[in-house]
């Protein structure tokens, strides 16, 4: 999983010692973050990956993705906001489908604030269907009211 060139950053499977950066990376972001609690969890769950990305010494974004019985779910997944729109989430994304993959799962599942165009375009892109939606699912935003969550999933089996 590593990339082609120094300016499209290196892909890898993250670990423990990566918390502190994993943190950092949250808090800077949009909307809820993980505690570090949450990400600590996620890192030594053996059952679920999370991958990064990184431009030189930083992590620029992350995806964390969870093996469920017959399925997995993608829980996360967010550029930092400055490395947007340079295809980083779409890396993360094909990396969590072919993890996915890999682990013979029947769909790969995901939720998504249906407000969020940019990741809703993201996820039809690469074959993601409509499954329903949870009405008021997300807390508010930035003076926003209550948002809905949008449920999708890629089959692959």
């Amino acid at each position: 999983m590593m990339s082609m060139t120094p300016t499209e950053g290196v892909l890898r499977p993250l670990r423990g010692d990566d918390l502190p950066a994993l943190a950092a990376l949250e808090r800077d972001g949009q909307g809820d973050p993980w505690a570090p609690g949450q990400l600590e969890a996620a890192l030594v769950d053996p059952d679920t990956l999370v991958l990064g990305i990184e431009r030189g010494a930083r992590l620029v974004g992350h995806a964390v993705v969870a093996r469920l019985p017959f399925d997995a779910e993608l829980q996360a997944i967010m550029v930092a906001g400055d490395c947007r729109r340079q295809g980083l989430a779409g890396r993360l994304l094909g990396a969590v489908i072919e993890t996915a993959r890999s682990w013979r799962v029947e769909r790969l599942l995901l939720e998504v604030r249906a407000g969020n165009a940019p990741a809703i375009a993201l996820y039809r892109g690469a074959g993601f269907v409509d499954d329903g939606r949870r009405r008021g699912y997300y807390p508010p935003l930035a003076g926003r009211g209550r948002e809905d969550a949008l449920l999708m999933s890629l089959p692959l089996a």
